[in-house]
């Protein structure tokens, strides 16, 4: 049963409380292990210690359709839980919001700082995933303000304070910006984390699909001592003849 149908109607005062009794309808031990793994929550990992309920994200994704007008204090609230999949509902309601074309400038900015004010709670590739682009990239986009917050996220202690600097780039590539992709990129080269090595070779790839030209002159100058993760993820959508050509620079600079 999806998990829109275990909804009669949809609540005219929904809260948090509301949203995670429903999410316990999808409750599933079995799925829970192989999220936690998935996640990587064991000890040492990056996801460690995080609490998996074992619901699927589709059926997290239908629920938040119901509850897209949740008020931002029962959304943070839901960012306060423990389990994983109830921040995920909260992330995907706002992204739900800042996706609509009913709200206003001053509601985009209430969303964007909501998000920034709990980064701590972000904690997991998939939450920045699904809401960064819109709500924080969104917002800087349409508001037209400074972008300097990018920046300090991307020099920031936290993974995945830095995840979000590149991640929500992706919002200005789609309305053919990509500037601020390459600059930030250009910070996180030599970050030690694979996640921020994927995310920043996917933004790379996504910039390159508008610009081409900029991609390879960006990769002339930092292949050789790029990540190879990073490497690899930019160069996806090469003919093998090029990806052969920018993987072969590998080693011949001092990158790792």
């Amino acid at each position: 049963m999806a998990a829109i149908e275990a909804i009669k109607e949809k609540p005219s005062n929904p809260t948090a409380q509301e949203f995670a009794e429903h999410m316990e309808k999808f409750r599933s031990p079995v799925e829970a292990l192989k999220l936690m793994r998935y996640f990587k929550t064991g000890q040492g990992q990056y996801g460690e210690g995080d609490i998996f309920m074992g619901v699927r994200m589709g059926q997290i994704f239908e629920l938040a359709k119901a509850y897209i007008h949740m008020p931002l204090e029962e959304i943070e609230l839901m960012l306060e839980n423990p389990i994983h999949e109830i921040r995920t509902g909260a992330l995907s309601i706002i992204d739900k919001q800042a996706r609509s074309k009913k709200t206003t400038a001053d509601q985009r900015k209430l969303l964007f700082e909501l998000y920034l004010r709990n980064t701590h709670r972000i904690n997991n590739w998939d939450l920045v995933d699904i809401c960064a682009p819109h709500v924080v990239g969104g917002y800087l986009y349409i508001s037209r303000e400074p972008r300097e917050v990018l920046y300090k996220l991307a020099e920031s202690e936290s993974i995945w304070e830095r995840r979000t600097a590149i991640v929500a780039t992706g919002y200005f590539i789609k309305k053919g910006d990509i500037a601020d992709t390459f600059r930030i990129a250009k910070l996180l080269l030599n970050d030690k984390q694979d996640l921020i090595h994927k995310a920043t070779g996917w933004m790379l790839r996504s910039a390159g699909q508008v610009n081409r030209a900029e991609l390879q002159r960006f990769l002339d100058k930092h292949a050789a001592t790029m990540p190879r993760t990073l490497l690899r993820y930019s160069i996806e959508h090469f003919d093998k003849p090029l990806r052969s050509h920018y993987m072969g620079l590998k080693g011949q600079g001092s990158g790792f």
